[in-house]
């Protein structure tokens, strides 16, 4: 008979259906002792958040003092100062402004838990959505044929085998870019459908499928031989699973939006030690062309959503939260100037958000020079003076111990900026 430690080995998908309704009790029993045995030992986890559709950075964490910047956005641009009409901008260090729908973020920033990169973008100037997602999400700027992504790629330096194919999880449909590779990676929709998408990772289906094959296969006892494969077939995708009995930590309540959604059920995985590592989620419609509205409207809604997501988030880890770091990204941002249709377009830099205990918070980092025509890219954005690459490593570097640059960003050779403690 297979012992118990061979058997949660063998069946690590098992571990996804803890506390969920729709798994056979048999196996409920056998990964009771799970915590017991250590087989998943509580390791860090990087949560990336991919802001699809360009951020207008400047709107998100505001110059308030470049007159320029004023000049280019006359019915786009927010003060610091109480006395205007509408809401104020939340002053972080004399220059720099949290748009007012991110103060969630404030108490986080005050506590230096939170960093905040201004002029970061990527080396290459596409302002094509599509290439410079792309280029992003694997890394490589200017080398479109790269077939992995960064972050499986960063799985594969973990230093570890793994024991489950869940050490690279996206709470998508599809499998993101990102994720694109050799190394274990699954994309979850929905976790009352564990609707599993392995597009672009046969080495994680391989795994997953293996993992149940061998759960079957060397298990001689009738309890499990009399499940047949239907039960396996049933863990695999847990339909049917409810998954709104999940009660948060610390009161937290997460925004009923696609991203609310994903890192709530982040959360969940995070909390059923099913050895998860990297964690992928999205949030759209960042691309303001039109009525982007100042204190109110799509941009202000967005970054509510994404503030408010995740501080439920930070508050639901609770105890955990020295494991975890949160970081966001975005393919590019916006124009310095406003156009006609009270919109920004495309444009290069934008600023992206690092949470965690180890960061070295508090502070806007990076170089945004005086908005001035003669120092934007092209004459009309913010220049990128903050290569993505030199953030990216950093953070995995410092929070999941991986110093290999040379195969997380091939083409890179920069140093870190000191996002995070002890760079």
């Amino acid at each position: 008979m297979t012992s118990r430690r061979g058997f949660i080995k063998a069946g690590g998908l098992a571990l996804f259906g803890i506390g969920m309704g729709g798994v056979p009790g048999f196996l409920m029993d056998a990964v009771a002792g799970t915590n017991k045995l250590g087989l998943f030992k509580r390791r860090k986890i990087m949560v990336c958040i991919f802001q699809r559709g360009a951020m207008d950075g400047l709107m998100a964490v505001t110059p308030f003092t470049d007159q320029y910047l004023k000049a280019a956005r006359p019915t786009l641009f927010m003060s610091a100062a109480k006395n205007t009409s509408g809401k104020s901008l939340i002053d972080l260090d004399g220059r720099f402004g949290l748009h007012p729908s991110m103060a969630g973020f404030e108490s986080v920033f005050r506590d230096k838990r939170m960093a905040i990169v201004h002029g970061i973008g990527s080396p290459n100037s596409t302002r094509s959505h599509f290439d410079a997602q792309d280029y992003m999400e694997s890394g490589t700027p200017f080398r479109k044929g790269t077939e992995s992504g960064w972050l499986n790629r960063a799985v594969g330096l973990l230093g570890h085998d793994a024991a489950t194919p869940f050490q690279g999880v996206s709470l998508t449909s599809s499998l993101p870019r990102a994720f694109y590779g050799d190394n274990p990676a699954v994309a979850i929709s929905n976790l009352q459908d564990f609707n599993i998408q392995m597009k672009g990772n046969l080495k994680g289906a391989n795994m997953a499928a293996k993992s149940f094959e061998d759960l079957y296969d060397q298990t001689a006892s009738g309890l499990l031989k009399e499940t047949g494969k239907e039960s396996f077939d049933a863990i695999k995708m847990l339909q049917k699973t409810d998954t709104k009995n999940y009660k948060p930590a610390n009161n937290a309540i997460y925004p009923n939006t696609a991203l609310g959604n994903s890192l709530k059920q982040i959360a969940q995985l995070i909390k059923m030690d099913v050895g998860m590592e990297v964690a992928f989620a999205e949030s759209g419609g960042w691309d303001t062309h039109f009525n982007q509205g100042r204190d109110t409207g799509i941009f202000a809604r967005n970054v509510n959503d994404l503030s408010e997501s995740i501080m439920a988030f930070w508050a639901d880890m609770g105890t955990l939260q020295d494991d975890v770091t949160v970081m966001t990204m975005t393919e590019f941002g916006r124009t310095v100037k406003q156009n006609g249709s009270g919109g920004t377009d495309h444009g290069r830099a934008s600023c992206n958000f690092i949470l965690g205990n180890g960061v070295t918070g508090g502070k806007v980092h990076g170089l945004v020079n005086p908005l001035a025509v003669e120092n934007l890219e092209d004459g009309r954005d913010l220049a990128v003076t903050t290569d993505f690459r030199s953030v990216f490593s950093e953070v995995a570097g410092k929070h999941l111990n991986i110093h290999n640059d040379k195969v997380l960003f091939p083409d890179w050779d920069g140093k870190p900026i000191g996002v995070m403690a002890g760079s």
